[in-house]
């Protein structure tokens, strides 16, 4: 079971909603290629609000992430793309539901 997760929260600049959306559909490809993310998700809260959310099996992928390409490109356009900084939270997975196989 994944014991780790990340959580950012994501504002886009006014007029600036299709360009994050795009960005984080455009994320998924980096994502697939990270051996220590066990899952990646980009989700749309609101009009102007995005969120981000993967798992990790240990603290090691997890930091793997967080100084991987999927950071270094959000952080590189943020200024550009959104309201603020993003707000990210590292997360403890305390019980889960996996799919079945």
């Amino acid at each position: 079971m994944d014991r780790f997760a990340l959580l950012a929260l994501l504002e886009a600049k006014p007029g600036k909603e299709t360009e994050v959306e795009a960005f984080l559909k455009s994320a998924e490809a980096m994502a697939a290629q990270e051996p220590g993310t066990s899952t990646w998700y980009a989700v749309k809260l609101g009009p102007s609000r995005f969120g981000i959310f993967d798992t990790f099996r240990d603290e090691a992928g997890r930091e793997a992430h967080l100084s991987g390409e999927i950071a270094k490109a959000l952080m590189a356009n943020a200024g550009e793309l959104l309201a603020k900084a993003p707000q990210i939270e590292k997360l403890e997975i305390l019980a889960s539901k996996a799919p079945r196989s």
